[in-house]
């Protein structure tokens, strides 16, 4: 039989929380506006299925390029390609390298 290769395929090591990060998360996070050009990086929180971006940005360093409803459109390398993909908050958090 055929390996299903579904959205959230051998995830079982990316997609986990530790054990004292587990229950609801902050609404710091939820409430955190991002501005346009600011760089977020792509953390994706497996408690929220709603605007997850595909397991391969996990740890992904993009750019904010604009907002779509409560998600944001943010610029992502892949290879020579630049992707485009609409994340919501919780799976964001702000770049603090330079």
């Amino acid at each position: 039989m055929r390996k299903s290769q579904g959205y959230r395929s051998r995830t079982r090591q990316l997609l986990r929380k530790n054990p004292r990060e587990k229950g609801k998360l902050k609404l710091s996070k939820l409430l955190h506006e991002y501005q346009e050009g600011s760089k977020v990086v792509i953390k994706i929180d497996p408690s929220v299925q709603k605007g997850m971006p595909h397991k391969r940005y996990h740890g992904r360093i993009g750019t904010v390029i604009g907002k779509r409803g409560r998600s944001y459109v943010v610029n992502v390398t892949q290879g020579d390609a630049v992707r485009e993909i609409v994340v919501r908050p919780e799976h964001l958090e702000p770049h603090k390298g330079g």
